[in-house]
């Protein structure tokens, strides 16, 4: 894991996003400026259509801006090329996503081991890896077992387990409590706090304030403008 603490691991200065239909251009994002330390736990949080997938598809190095520039963890993210961006998301961003997005007819072993395939880790190795990210999220006893034997609950630890197991600098977690009750949802909210107190820098992306409230420091995103952001 890269990123030192305290050090800055998000830096956006001046990103836009605009989406061209052909016919208009629709902003998505406008002259964002906003930095994320390293170690830190901020929720980005805004209603529906306030750009959040926008901007999660940003910090994730899913789309690149129209304009200004995005440094992530000491990479300046706009001079990447394709196999440059997928690099980057393989190696400094671990996902955690509303839908869990885990394979399905597949165990929890073999979802949690599968992105360090693409680092080129031999089996074995990916395996231990994966056993030991989902002991340590209370899964020991889980881990020959498919999604759909699996709680919402538990297929999200398995989604969280993933998202460490290459142990990336930064986890993205995007309305990772949606699809859970109140009592599964506040669970996997105390396991982000665990995860932070270790170290892990940790940007959830949130509609639901309640849920951005478990965050050390939460910033609003409204009609494609970030308030309350410590400027880049």
């Amino acid at each position: 894991m890269s990123g030192a603490i305290g050090g800055t691991i998000i830096k956006l200065q001046n990103v836009s996003r605009i989406y061209d239909t052909g016919r208009i251009q629709v902003p998505a994002l406008l002259d964002v400026n906003m930095r994320v330390t390293s170690g830190e736990f901020v929720a980005i949080v805004g209603p529906s259509g306030s750009g959040k997938s926008t901007m999660m598809n940003i910090l994730g190095c899913l789309d690149r801006p129209s304009e200004g520039r995005y440094i992530l963890d000491g990479q300046a993210v706009d001079e990447l090329d394709d196999d440059g961006l997928a690099r980057i998301r393989s190696r400094s961003i671990g996902f955690v996503f509303q839908s869990y997005n885990l394979l399905p007819r597949t165990s929890a072993l073999e979802n949690v081991a599968a992105p360090l395939m693409y680092q080129g880790v031999p089996r074995k190795e990916r395996l231990q890896r994966a056993e030991r990210a989902l002991e340590r999220l209370g899964l020991a006893d889980r881990l020959h077992h498919e999604p759909s034997e699996l709680s919402g609950g538990q297929q999200q630890r398995v989604g969280i387990a993933r998202a460490l197991v290459t142990e990336p600098a930064l986890i993205l977690a995007d309305e990772p409590t949606g699809n859970l009750d109140s009592h599964s949802g506040a669970e996997v909210l105390e396991l982000f706090h665990d995860l932070n107190a270790l170290g892990r820098t940790i940007v959830l992306i949130t509609h639901d304030v309640e849920v951005a409230a478990a965050a050390d420091r939460a910033v609003h995103l409204r009609d494609g403008r970030l308030q309350d952001a410590v400027p880049a």
